[in-house]
């Protein structure tokens, strides 16, 4: 029985150019540092939204932090996102 090339070479071709596009994608990126001053400001912000004006400049902070289980004593996830923004607005002369 004869095996049906072109519908694998075709399934071969796009998981070969998701591979390269992933591969291409990580060799571009560089290494984030990691700053444990940074860290500790964030575990520091408190869980809802904040915004603060002041100057020409706003400050917003966002924190949502959940914990998912499949059941009551199973193991679950955390989830900790936090977010922290400035934005400065100069007048130039």
């Amino acid at each position: 029985m004869p095996l049906p090339l072109p519908p694998l070479a075709g399934l071969a071709l796009k998981y070969g150019a998701v591979a390269l596009a992933g591969f291409a994608l990580a060799r571009a990126t560089s290494h984030g540092r990691l700053d444990q001053r940074v860290e500790d400001l964030m575990d520091d912000t408190p869980e809802g939204a904040t915004l603060r004006t002041a100057d020409g400049q706003a400050n917003a902070t966002f924190r949502w932090r959940r914990i998912f289980r499949l059941n009551s004593t199973g193991r679950g996830v955390e989830i900790d996102a936090t977010a922290l923004t400035r934005l400065k607005v100069k007048r130039l002369a």
